[in-house]
């Protein structure tokens, strides 16, 4: 089998070439390279060596990705024919996808390749920038990095912007995070002190950073690290290391004295206030109240951490296995053709997860501090292995049967048998309820809402009038109620 030596080029002039590396190349009978814009081979090139670039598949291309496999894919082709040198830029193994594509083809057990040296081409970055990679960094390629992938309190090196368009998608993702007038250097021909390209860093605002003319193959885009937490409220370790703080040594005596169940209460108001704001459809209020949720999540966390029993982390992972254990039509090799598959398929995973556990089908099901949606929780997990009227006559029936018995215990019984009719009946109408598709959560939501919206109106109607209750009689309080349902459906 024929091979593929992969050599790296180095990321300066030709004096920072080893000299190895230099012989092999002047020898070389079949040279290709990924680019010819490159300093070495321009003064290579003055010396005579012959070689064949890919550039024109540049040119052919729109996307990256495709530029790559199509280099990998005739590299492959001609080294079928006879072992080949391919030359990159900097170190073959340091942000060159091309060489990882030609490694998972040996892996394939497509073609034989070695790899041989070449200065990265960090080395010299981190020389021109002052700066040490054990403080933290991270390199990124522009042509597919996500602001959630970038670390603000790390120095970032971002490759791959090598023209305005690139550098202005870089530029706006990065907006997503930093400030918009935030200070980044534009390092070119790092280490390069010959040729046509010398070693030049440009410092711009962010926003400016498309603007820059001088952006080629040999631009590396730095990214200054940001220490103070108060200017890094967009991460998510931000907001982790503020709560650590609330409930550490020297944190809020408040936070220090929560537990899981003195948050219960404040877990669900952010919930009512988060589905008020959605009501709304006011963003900015969606935009607080999410935060207020979350903030309810870290928590719970943190006090799961500081007593040992999990962290973050386990949070993170059990809802992330879940979501792809129960997703197989995304994450695995499921089909499926309409969202009633999606959620066939996501009930039968639950009930065979139910079933492994060996727990009773309602185990987990109540809801402590709703007990409307423990009724409704019980009677949709039931329904679902048949215990369930035909349709929905039969909860009908059911409803006037147990409001009868109510009506009689009213009548004759004592409290307490009282109370259990009432609560029979209440179920019967939770259960009609699940029969239409209508939440009796947010059906109460929404009835507590309007009663505090027309009782507020009768209070100002009160104190605007006579201005006290007791110079009302009930059916002159009851127009003001009538006016104030008027007034809603305008």
């Amino acid at each position: 089998m024929n091979e593929i030596t992969i050599i790296g080029l180095g990321a300066g002039d030709l004096d920072q070439l080893p000299l190895g590396i230099y012989k092999k190349l002047k020898t070389a009978e079949y040279l290709y390279v990924r680019t010819e814009q490159h300093p070495v081979l321009e003064e290579l090139k003055a010396e005579g060596l012959s070689f064949t670039s890919f550039d024109t598949v540049y040119e052919n291309n729109d996307q990256f990705e495709g530029v790559y496999e199509e280099i990998v894919k005739r590299l492959l082709e001609l080294a079928q024919e006879q072992s080949v040198i391919y030359a990159v830029p900097g170190h073959p193994l340091v942000a060159e996808q091309t060489v990882q594509l030609l490694i998972e083809a040996e892996k394939q057990g497509e073609i034989k390749i070695r790899i041989e040296g070449g200065q990265s081409f960090l080395d010299p970055i981190f020389g021109a920038l002052r700066i040490d990679p054990i403080e933290g960094f991270q390199l990124l390629d522009g042509t597919s990095f996500k602001c959630d992938e970038v670390q603000m309190n790390a120095h970032v090196l971002i490759g791959q912007v090598y023209d305005a368009f690139s550098a202005s998608e870089v530029k706006l993702t990065l907006m997503e995070k930093y400030p918009d007038d935030y200070e980044v250097t534009i390092v070119t021909a790092a280490g390069t002190a010959t040729g046509t390209a010398t070693e030049s860093l440009t410092k711009v605002p962010l926003f400016e950073l498309d603007r820059v003319m001088k952006l080629d193959n040999l631009t590396t885009l730095y990214v200054p690290p940001i220490y103070k937490k108060e200017d890094r409220l967009k991460e998510w370790q931000t907001l982790r290391q503020i709560v650590s703080e609330l409930r550490g040594p020297n944190g809020c005596p408040w936070d220090k004295e929560q537990t899981h169940t003195t948050l219960k209460k404040y877990a669900v108001e952010e919930v009512y206030e988060l589905l008020q704001a959605i009501d709304e459809e006011d963003d900015d209020h969606i935009v607080e109240e999410l935060g207020d949720v979350l903030l309810q999540v870290f928590l719970h966390a943190q006090i799961g951490e500081d007593n040992g029993y999990f962290s973050m982390e386990d949070v993170l992972n059990a809802i992330s296995d879940k979501m792809i254990r129960r997703h197989p039509h995304v994450f695995g090799e499921v089909t499926v053709d309409s969202t009633e598959d999606v959620l066939r398929n996501w009930q039968q995973i639950k009930a065979e997860e139910k079933r492994d556990s060996g727990d009773s089908l309602l185990e987990g099901e109540m809801r402590a501090d709703s007990s409307l949606l423990t009724s409704f929780n019980y009677q949709k997990k039931v329904a679902k292995v048949g215990f369930d009227w035909p349709d929905v006559s039969g909860a009908w029936e059911k409803f006037e049967e147990e409001l009868g018995e109510w009506k009689k215990e009213l009548a004759e019984g004592t409290k307490d048998s009282q109370v259990d009719e009432l609560g029979d009946l209440l179920f019967t109408i939770v259960n009609l309820a699940r029969f239409y598709s209508l939440s009796p959560e947010q059906a109460m939501i929404q009835a507590n809402k309007k009663f505090k919206s027309r009782f507020q109106f009768i209070e100002r109607s009160v104190k605007s009038g006579k201005g006290d209750f007791s110079h009302y009689t009930l059916e002159e309080l009851d127009l003001f109620w009538k006016e104030a349902k008027k007034l809603e459906g305008q």
